[in-house]
């Protein structure tokens, strides 16, 4: 993985001694709360219901042990004893007094951390797809790109001010597990009809209040033009982008109003002034791809007979393998999921202690590294197959070995009314539900790969509007409601959900989830999963029945 020179840790405890002054002065009445604000969201800092939540920044999903471990300590000093990982891969803390603050970014920043545009109107935290460097059938790393996406874009004068936030994504294969057409930038490594490697370029996709898809700007761009063309897209829209709106002010409001093909003859046009100025000579490229070179692969891994052997003996290990462990592109190794999905959990959440013991793992089992996925759990990427068992001892007995993997209960949820300031409604206490009412695993796996995403309100920071179930949470009244969408899908096939029908009361969720999936399961073909039988039926069986006695 990436690790900081002398500028970029300069760079790094620069901020801290900068925000450390700034906060010095706010708590001293120097600064008013309003003059605070610009400067602490500039270091991940917001104002949440019962306490700040500082969010810090994971490039590309990418943890070291010796940040993780970080991670826990800071978590036991200065928060509560857990950190809950988000959608774009990051950390967050829930309960940090705003004092210890600057001390506790210090520390990140012995671990090459930091919460640097972590928020604000500005190029956020570039993220990737999970399994980069270690699937097979990758075109090539996305993570090099990352990282030169990365270093161009922290403290980037121009785009310090954009007329909204910012969100790129990049993935080197067909199957799109970083949801890069949500994005307002999505990179995909593609191949020309020449067999060359570049870009194909989408850009304009986003969630929240307006989900919109990404659209095509360009078919395939050269890797040495891929900031020049970045920095027309983001000089573009810095222009066009509204700023009267904050509602409007998304780039996928401008591709919207102003229409594609203009919006791609204004960047080709700013391409062509700066092409030169930002070309990517091989040599750079090289540098930074030094640092994502493979682990030395044991080659006889795949003689080892005792995976199969323990599978054949320990059925719950058996479960878990098929659920949670995945192929890895060198035989003889696995990549293993780590589900922050269990039972009486809230998604994504993770205790000071299991982190210590995620971080040896990742010593002892997995070259010290963690990634972390888009759906808010864990995973370690070069396990030896002969391993795996003693890995899942450890994982189980700290309550991170559920095999629930892309099952119904491995949910997206945003922190809703319990944390957010900006919440209509719950979101954690019916995922708590959800758990409870399906608890049996065996009827999980026969409904097969269901993704539920719920919001608590229409910012849809738990994508719920390309969830093949999702819940948004929005206010009646004073009153928590439910709106259902179907058919959604985040992926390669990216789809929005269609609206079900009206809202639905808070104390009728979960049974509506009941009777979604007894619907499905009337309809289903043999083997169909969910996304593909709510596609062939249509809504309107589903809405039949839960409208049926309303």
């Amino acid at each position: 993985m990436y690790q900081y020179d002398s500028y970029d840790q300069a760079m790094v405890d620069q901020r801290v001694a900068q925000y450390r002054d700034q906060t010095r002065r706010f708590l001293a009445g120097e600064l008013t709360e309003e003059q605070f604000r610009p400067l602490r969201l500039m270091n991940g800092l917001y104002v949440q219901i019962h306490a700040p939540m500082l969010r810090v920044a994971v490039p590309y999903g990418l943890l070291s042990s010796k940040q993780v471990r970080k991670m826990a300590d800071i978590s036991r000093r200065y928060d509560k004893g857990y950190v809950h990982f988000t959608t774009r891969t990051n950390f967050q803390l829930n309960w940090p007094a705003l004092e210890t603050v600057p001390d506790i970014l210090a520390e990140l920043a012995s671990v090459q951390m930091h919460a640097i545009q972590s928020s604000g109107n500005c190029i956020r935290n570039t993220t990737s797809d999970q399994l980069a460097g270690v699937c097979a059938g990758e075109i090539e790393d996305p993570r090099p790109w990352c990282e030169i996406i990365r270093q161009w874009s922290t403290f980037h004068p121009e785009f310090a001010y954009l007329p909204r936030k910012f969100k790129i994504a990049v993935i080197g294969n067909k199957e799109d597990r970083a949801a890069t057409k949500l994005h307002d930038i999505g990179l995909h490594l593609v191949k020309n009809n020449e067999g060359e490697v570049g870009f194909e370029v989408l850009v304009g996709g986003g969630l929240g209040r307006t989900p919109i898809l990404g659209q095509q700007i360009r078919p395939f761009l050269e890797k040495k033009d891929l900031l020049s063309y970045l920095e027309a897209i983001l000089r573009v829209y810095n222009r066009l982008g509204r700023r009267d709106n904050k509602y409007k002010a998304r780039i996928k409001i401008t591709v919207r109003e102003h229409g594609i093909n203009h919006i791609r003859e204004l960047v080709e046009a700013e391409w062509v002034q700066i092409r030169q100025q930002l070309e990517l000579d091989d040599k750079e490229i090289e540098r930074v791809k030094q640092h994502f070179t493979e682990p030395d692969y044991d080659l006889t891994a795949g003689n080892d007979e005792s995976f199969a052997k323990m599978q054949a003996e320990d059925a719950d290990f058996a479960r878990w393998v098929k659920q949670n462990v995945v192929d890895h592109k060198i035989s003889g190794y696995k990549i293993a999921y780590i589900s922050l999905k269990a039972p009486q959990v809230p998604p994504g959440d993770v205790t000071a202690e299991q982190l210590d013991v995620i971080a040896e793992v990742a010593d002892e089992f997995s070259v010290g590294e963690i990634r972390v996925s888009h759906n808010q759990n864990l995973l370690l990427g070069d396990v030896k197959q002969g391993e795996l068992y003693a890995l899942w001892l450890r994982l189980q007995a700290e309550g991170l070995a559920t095999p629930n993997i892309n099952t119904l209960t491995d949910m997206i949820c945003c922190p809703g009314l319990d944390f957010c300031g900006l919440a209509n409604a719950t979101s954690i206490p019916l995922a708590k539900e959800i758990n409870e009412r399906f608890d049996d695993l065996d009827y999980l796996y026969d409904l097969g790969d269901i993704k539920i995403k719920m919001s608590g309100c229409m910012n849809g920071c738990a994508h719920q509007s390309v969830g093949h179930i999702g819940i948004l949470g929005v206010d009646k009244k004073g009153e928590e409601w439910y709106q259902f969408t179907l058919g959604g899908s985040s992926e390669a096939d990216a789809t929005l959900g269609k609206r079900l029908g009206r809202a639905i009361p808070k104390d009728k969720v979960v049974d509506t989830v009941t009777t979604l999936l007894e619907v499905f399961k009337e309809h289903r073909h043999e083997g169909e999963l969910f996304l593909a039988t709510v596609r062939r039926v249509g809504i309107d069986p589903f809405k039949e029945r839960v409208y049926a006695d309303n």
